[in-house]
């Protein structure tokens, strides 16, 4: 596949899931469908935590050379946010947004807290599409790892950040 249609590609479904995932959040309220998703927030926050802990086992790996383990955890780490993404979907689909209601200077770390991670979660679609992508490619010697691992580095510290963040996110709501 060349680059060009792999980044079309990329670009796709960043607009189609930043566009769901807004459209739901800013969306309204509640569907009523008899669904019950209370459990979701929870699941939710043990998948970010379980991908936070993959990222930093697969950096680890990486750094001591271990390709494989390495290879594994990132692509785990990209399961798991997907399922993550699938779980939030669901949960705003069926029960709309959870309003936060601490009062005080708290209010103000968790918007600036939420602000960021949602930023940064829209921004992590395309990074991550595209950093598997270079590596796939890297794998499979079609080209040097050098597009990799400079995009990865940008990747890695947004994608841990969202990922703890989504948890801090889960605790200050619940």
């Amino acid at each position: 596949m060349s680059d060009r249609i792999a980044f079309t590609i990329i670009g796709i479904l960043t607009i189609a899931v930043v566009g769901v995932v807004g459209a739901l959040t800013l969306g309204g309220g509640a569907r009523s469908t008899g669904l019950d998703v209370s459990a979701l927030p929870l699941v939710n926050a043990c998948l970010n935590t379980l991908s936070a802990g993959l990222l930093t086992a697969g950096f680890v790996f990486i750094r001591r050379g271990r390709m494989t383990a390495h290879v594994t955890c990132m692509l785990g780490a990209f399961v798991v946010s997907t399922l993550f993404l699938l779980s939030y979907v669901t949960y705003h689909y069926h029960a709309g947004s959870r309003a936060f209601t601490g009062q005080g200077w708290v209010r103000v770390v968790y918007f600036t807290i939420l602000i960021s991670h949602v930023v940064l979660a829209a921004a992590i679609v395309p990074l991550a599409l595209a950093t598997i992508y270079r590596g796939v490619r890297g794998l499979r010697r079609y080209a040097p790892f050098g597009p990799h691992v400079r995009i990865a580095r940008w990747t890695l510290p947004l994608w841990l950040y969202v990922s703890i963040t989504g948890v801090v996110v889960y605790w200050m709501l619940y």
